[in-house]
């Protein structure tokens, strides 16, 4: 893994790892992550990983059958991450955080807050409007889904994160109810007129989360 950036504290110890991944299969960066998060001591620097997939669904660890309407030849993976069914492809930017939550002080509805923050900024930046939704995590543009989160916290650490809908097909959304809601709409940056490439999507991210998490400590 190549390092993008990464922030210093005051001891000159790198805080934040920022990995550029670029298009990478699931199955083997969730085993990396699983890998990272136990492998990890109380000093080891966050990380935040950033990627695409090749097309996959993800069913979280309770997320239930019924939710997937028919996935033809696009693979289905039951993971170890919370909330129902999403769908991962090209042109979505996700970002994964392996962050250690008992350091920053965290609590995992305040990182959930701080992702979709970020998101929301990030849009503001470009002059779209968009919201969150109590007991539905996420983002929201118009009451379509631009934005999915899905963590994991083991031993204080969290892993799995977040996924922007960028420029992509947004089809196999159909093929699904999307987090578990029928009929649910989605959306993304390329369809709202925001003509970004993904990388520089991924670096705006980056910036966002960085301010939001020096600001929460």
């Amino acid at each position: 893994m190549s390092a993008l950036a990464d922030t210093q504290d005051d001891f000159g110890v790198a805080t934040l790892a920022v990995r550029k991944l670029g298009r990478v299969d699931y199955q083997k960066t969730w085993r990396n992550m699983q890998s990272f998060t136990a492998a990890r001591t109380a000093t080891t620097p966050d990380e935040l990983w950033l990627l695409e997939h090749p097309p996959v669904f993800t069913l979280g660890r309770n997320g239930k059958q019924e939710h997937l309407l028919g996935t033809g030849d696009i693979p289905v993976i039951q993971v170890d991450r919370g909330g129902q069914v999403t769908y991962h492809g090209p042109g979505q930017l996700v970002a994964y955080t392996l962050f250690d939550l008992n350091r920053r002080g965290l609590g995992v509805q305040s990182l959930v807050h701080l992702l979709e923050q970020a998101v929301i900024e990030l849009l503001a930046d470009y002059d779209i409007e968009a919201n969150r939704r109590n007991k539905a995590p996420g983002v929201y543009v118009d009451d379509r889904k631009i934005a999915a989160l899905g963590l994991r916290i083991r031993k204080g650490c969290s892993f799995h994160g977040l996924c922007l809908n960028v420029d992509m097909d947004l089809a196999p959304f159909s093929r699904i109810n999307p987090c578990g809601f029928a009929g649910l709409q989605v959306t993304q940056m390329a369809d709202l007129g925001i003509t970004t490439a993904l990388d520089r999507v991924g670096v705006e991210l980056h910036q966002q989360l960085e301010r939001l998490l020096e600001n929460q400590d």
